[in-house]
């Protein structure tokens, strides 16, 4: 069976990101609320409005190759989200190639991911002016994390909740625990904005490839096994699926934030 996912960002990436990352809702978050025994936030003074540093973003689909919003765009809403980014090596695009080609004899509307990450939170929305305090409550939380290694190794289909899209992608099959405890640190800062948390029992993965609908069970079965033994049979897999993680970063709206992890010296 097909997994729900863990979360995405763009204009068309935050688009991404919000058809990915929503499970349990996430729209326009009025102040953030006192969270576990913590004051409520006070709201800022002097503030006659939202800054506008995003323009206006349309919600035609036939412009995002028929992408659907899992919220609405609103002015002053920042569609925001954290992650692990992955820079992708060469032999990695290499073993994606193939994955994509066997798989579009399944589905050829099959679309490679252009930007790669495995995320640690749902797209929740913030406002403007909850950007900066969100950021610093992050930073705090993460900063005595240690970089680690996972292994991604086990290729699985995954539909967004609405089953408006389908994507293949790599799910972590050690290191779990490790990105659980960054989760749950996560997970911390968005209870103290009101927002929502990440899911309960998540499938840490890199997702490679998309396509509109849920075409998940053309790509489950006999095209899953194919797609496996593609990665179990490539040069080098082993080493190139095992990753150590650097940084975690913020997405809100246009603006990204690193949190780097710190080193064994350190």
């Amino acid at each position: 069976m097909s997994a729900a996912l863990v979360g995405y960002s763009s204009s068309e990436e935050e688009q991404e990101q919000e058809e990915e990352g929503q499970s349990r809702g996430g729209g326009a978050q009025g102040l953030p609320g006192a969270s576990a025994g913590r004051p409520r936030l006070p709201a800022p003074a002097g503030l006659p409005g939202d800054p506008d540093p995003e323009e206006a973003v349309s919600d035609d689909s036939a412009r995002h190759g028929g992408r659907v919003r899992g919220f609405p765009h609103e002015r002053g809403n920042w569609a925001t989200h954290v992650y692990l980014p992955y820079t992708a090596q060469e032999e990695f695009l290499e073993l994606l190639e193939l994955l994509v080609s066997q798989a579009r004899t399944y589905v050829p509307s099959l679309a490679a991911m252009e930007e790669f990450h495995l995320s640690l939170s749902q797209c929740v929305v913030l406002r403007y002016h909850w950007i900066e305090p969100f950021v610093r409550s992050l930073r705090e939380r993460l900063a005595a994390f240690h970089r680690f290694f996972c292994v991604a190794d086990q290729v699985k289909v995954y539909t967004n909740q609405n089953k408006t899209r389908t994507f293949i992608g790599l799910e972590v099959s050690a290191g779990h625990f490790q990105l659980l405890e960054l989760v749950s640190e996560v997970d911390g800062v968005l209870e103290e904005f009101d927002l929502p948390t990440f899911y309960k029992d998540p499938s840490f993965h890199i997702s490679l490839a998309w396509c509109v609908g849920d075409l998940s069970g053309r790509l489950e079965g006999q095209c899953l096994r194919e797609l496996q033994d593609i990665v179990d049979g490539f040069e080098e897999s082993a080493f190139l699926l095992r990753i150590q993680w650097e940084q975690i970063r913020c997405k809100s709206g246009n603006k990204y934030f690193s949190f780097p992890l710190r080193t064994s010296e350190q």
